[in-house]
């Protein structure tokens, strides 16, 4: 009967671990509604229920959303590490339960350009709130809020899914181990049921990890704030005289930039041809005076 018992629960973790997670979360939800049916058979064995209807009270969850907050603002390029850290300094007065930082980039600035990144991670009441505090830190620093943006993303349906997958894997691993505990059975038996524990606490470890990150992400409201310099384009007719007098700069240094690299160039060029030219000169000079020296020889004999 154990060898009988331990075959099939084997088989149970190896099928549960091959099986789509429609069909896990199927199983799971039997396991519950077993557990439930067992706890109220008791009640049903201990006296009658008085006859006529019976109130019924149907449990009631808040749905869990996962926020997203995204900011933008815009001020000066030399400004921009100022509002960073004051952004950052306001985080880290709520303290770690509250906000933390993730993330914090900014680019190097070129001319009158820069940008840069923040991200946090603020409790979700506090979300909202803190958002109003960044805007305000933004004003008295001098930038504008170009853009916001608040996106959510419905977690209900996991959690519950995989808190019931946890359920029905824990259950199973009760069991796999009260097998065990008996060692009842073949050594074959007894291994493969130890590889089935094996495997059902992996499932559980992976399952209480999603579950984790989920609610985490419930928890903690992440708030995404973008800086960047600079104003937006304008067109008219002083549009292209603006562009032409801001690149004044850049044109005059490609215009040396060109000199220097066509000076060096030239100048071994030149040389070398002044020295062929040099020697090809001498060589004929050379050569006329021979010739005329026989010339003058033949003349005078």
């Amino acid at each position: 009967m154990k060898r009988s018992a331990i075959a099939g629960l084997a088989l149970l973790v190896t099928l549960a671990g091959c099986g789509q997670a429609s069909d896990e979360a199927t199983s799971s939800e039997a396991v519950v509604s077993m557990d439930m049916a067992a706890e109220e058979a008791p009640e049903a064995e201990g006296g009658a229920q008085p006859p006529g209807p019976q109130p019924t009270s149907i449990p009631v969850s808040l749905p869990k959303i996962a926020y997203v907050y995204d900011y933008g603002f815009r001020l000066a390029a030399e400004r921009i590490p100022e509002l960073q850290r004051k952004h950052a300094d306001l985080c880290e007065k709520q303290g770690p339960q509250q906000c933390r930082l993730l993330d914090m980039r900014q680019s190097g600035s070129e001319g009158d350009y820069a940008s840069g990144s923040l991200s946090l991670a603020v409790a979700a009441p506090r979300a909202r709130g803190f958002g109003a505090e960044l805007v305000k830190l933004a004003g008295e620093t001098g930038g504008t809020e170009i853009s916001s943006a608040i996106s959510g993303e419905d977690l209900s349906k996991q959690i519950v899914d995989t808190e019931a997958r946890l359920r029905a894997r824990t259950l199973l691993r009760d069991r796999l181990m009260e097998v065990l505990a008996s060692r009842k059975g073949s050594v074959s038996e007894l291994v493969e049921a130890e590889r089935a524990v094996a495997q059902v606490n992996e499932e559980i470890d992976q399952a209480r990890s999603w579950l984790t990150e989920m609610q985490g992400r419930v928890d903690f409201s992440r708030v995404n704030v973008r800086y960047q310099s600079g104003s937006p384009s304008q067109g008219g007719f002083t549009a292209p005289i603006r562009s032409a007098v801001g690149n004044i700069g850049t044109i005059l240094g490609t215009i040396f930039a060109m000199a220097i690299v066509a000076l060096t160039i030239m100048i071994p060029v030149g040389l070398a041809g002044w020295g062929v030219i040099a020697v090809i000169r001498r060589v004929r000079g050379s050569r006329r005076s021979a010739d005329e020296s026989a010339r003058a020889a033949e003349s005078g004999s």
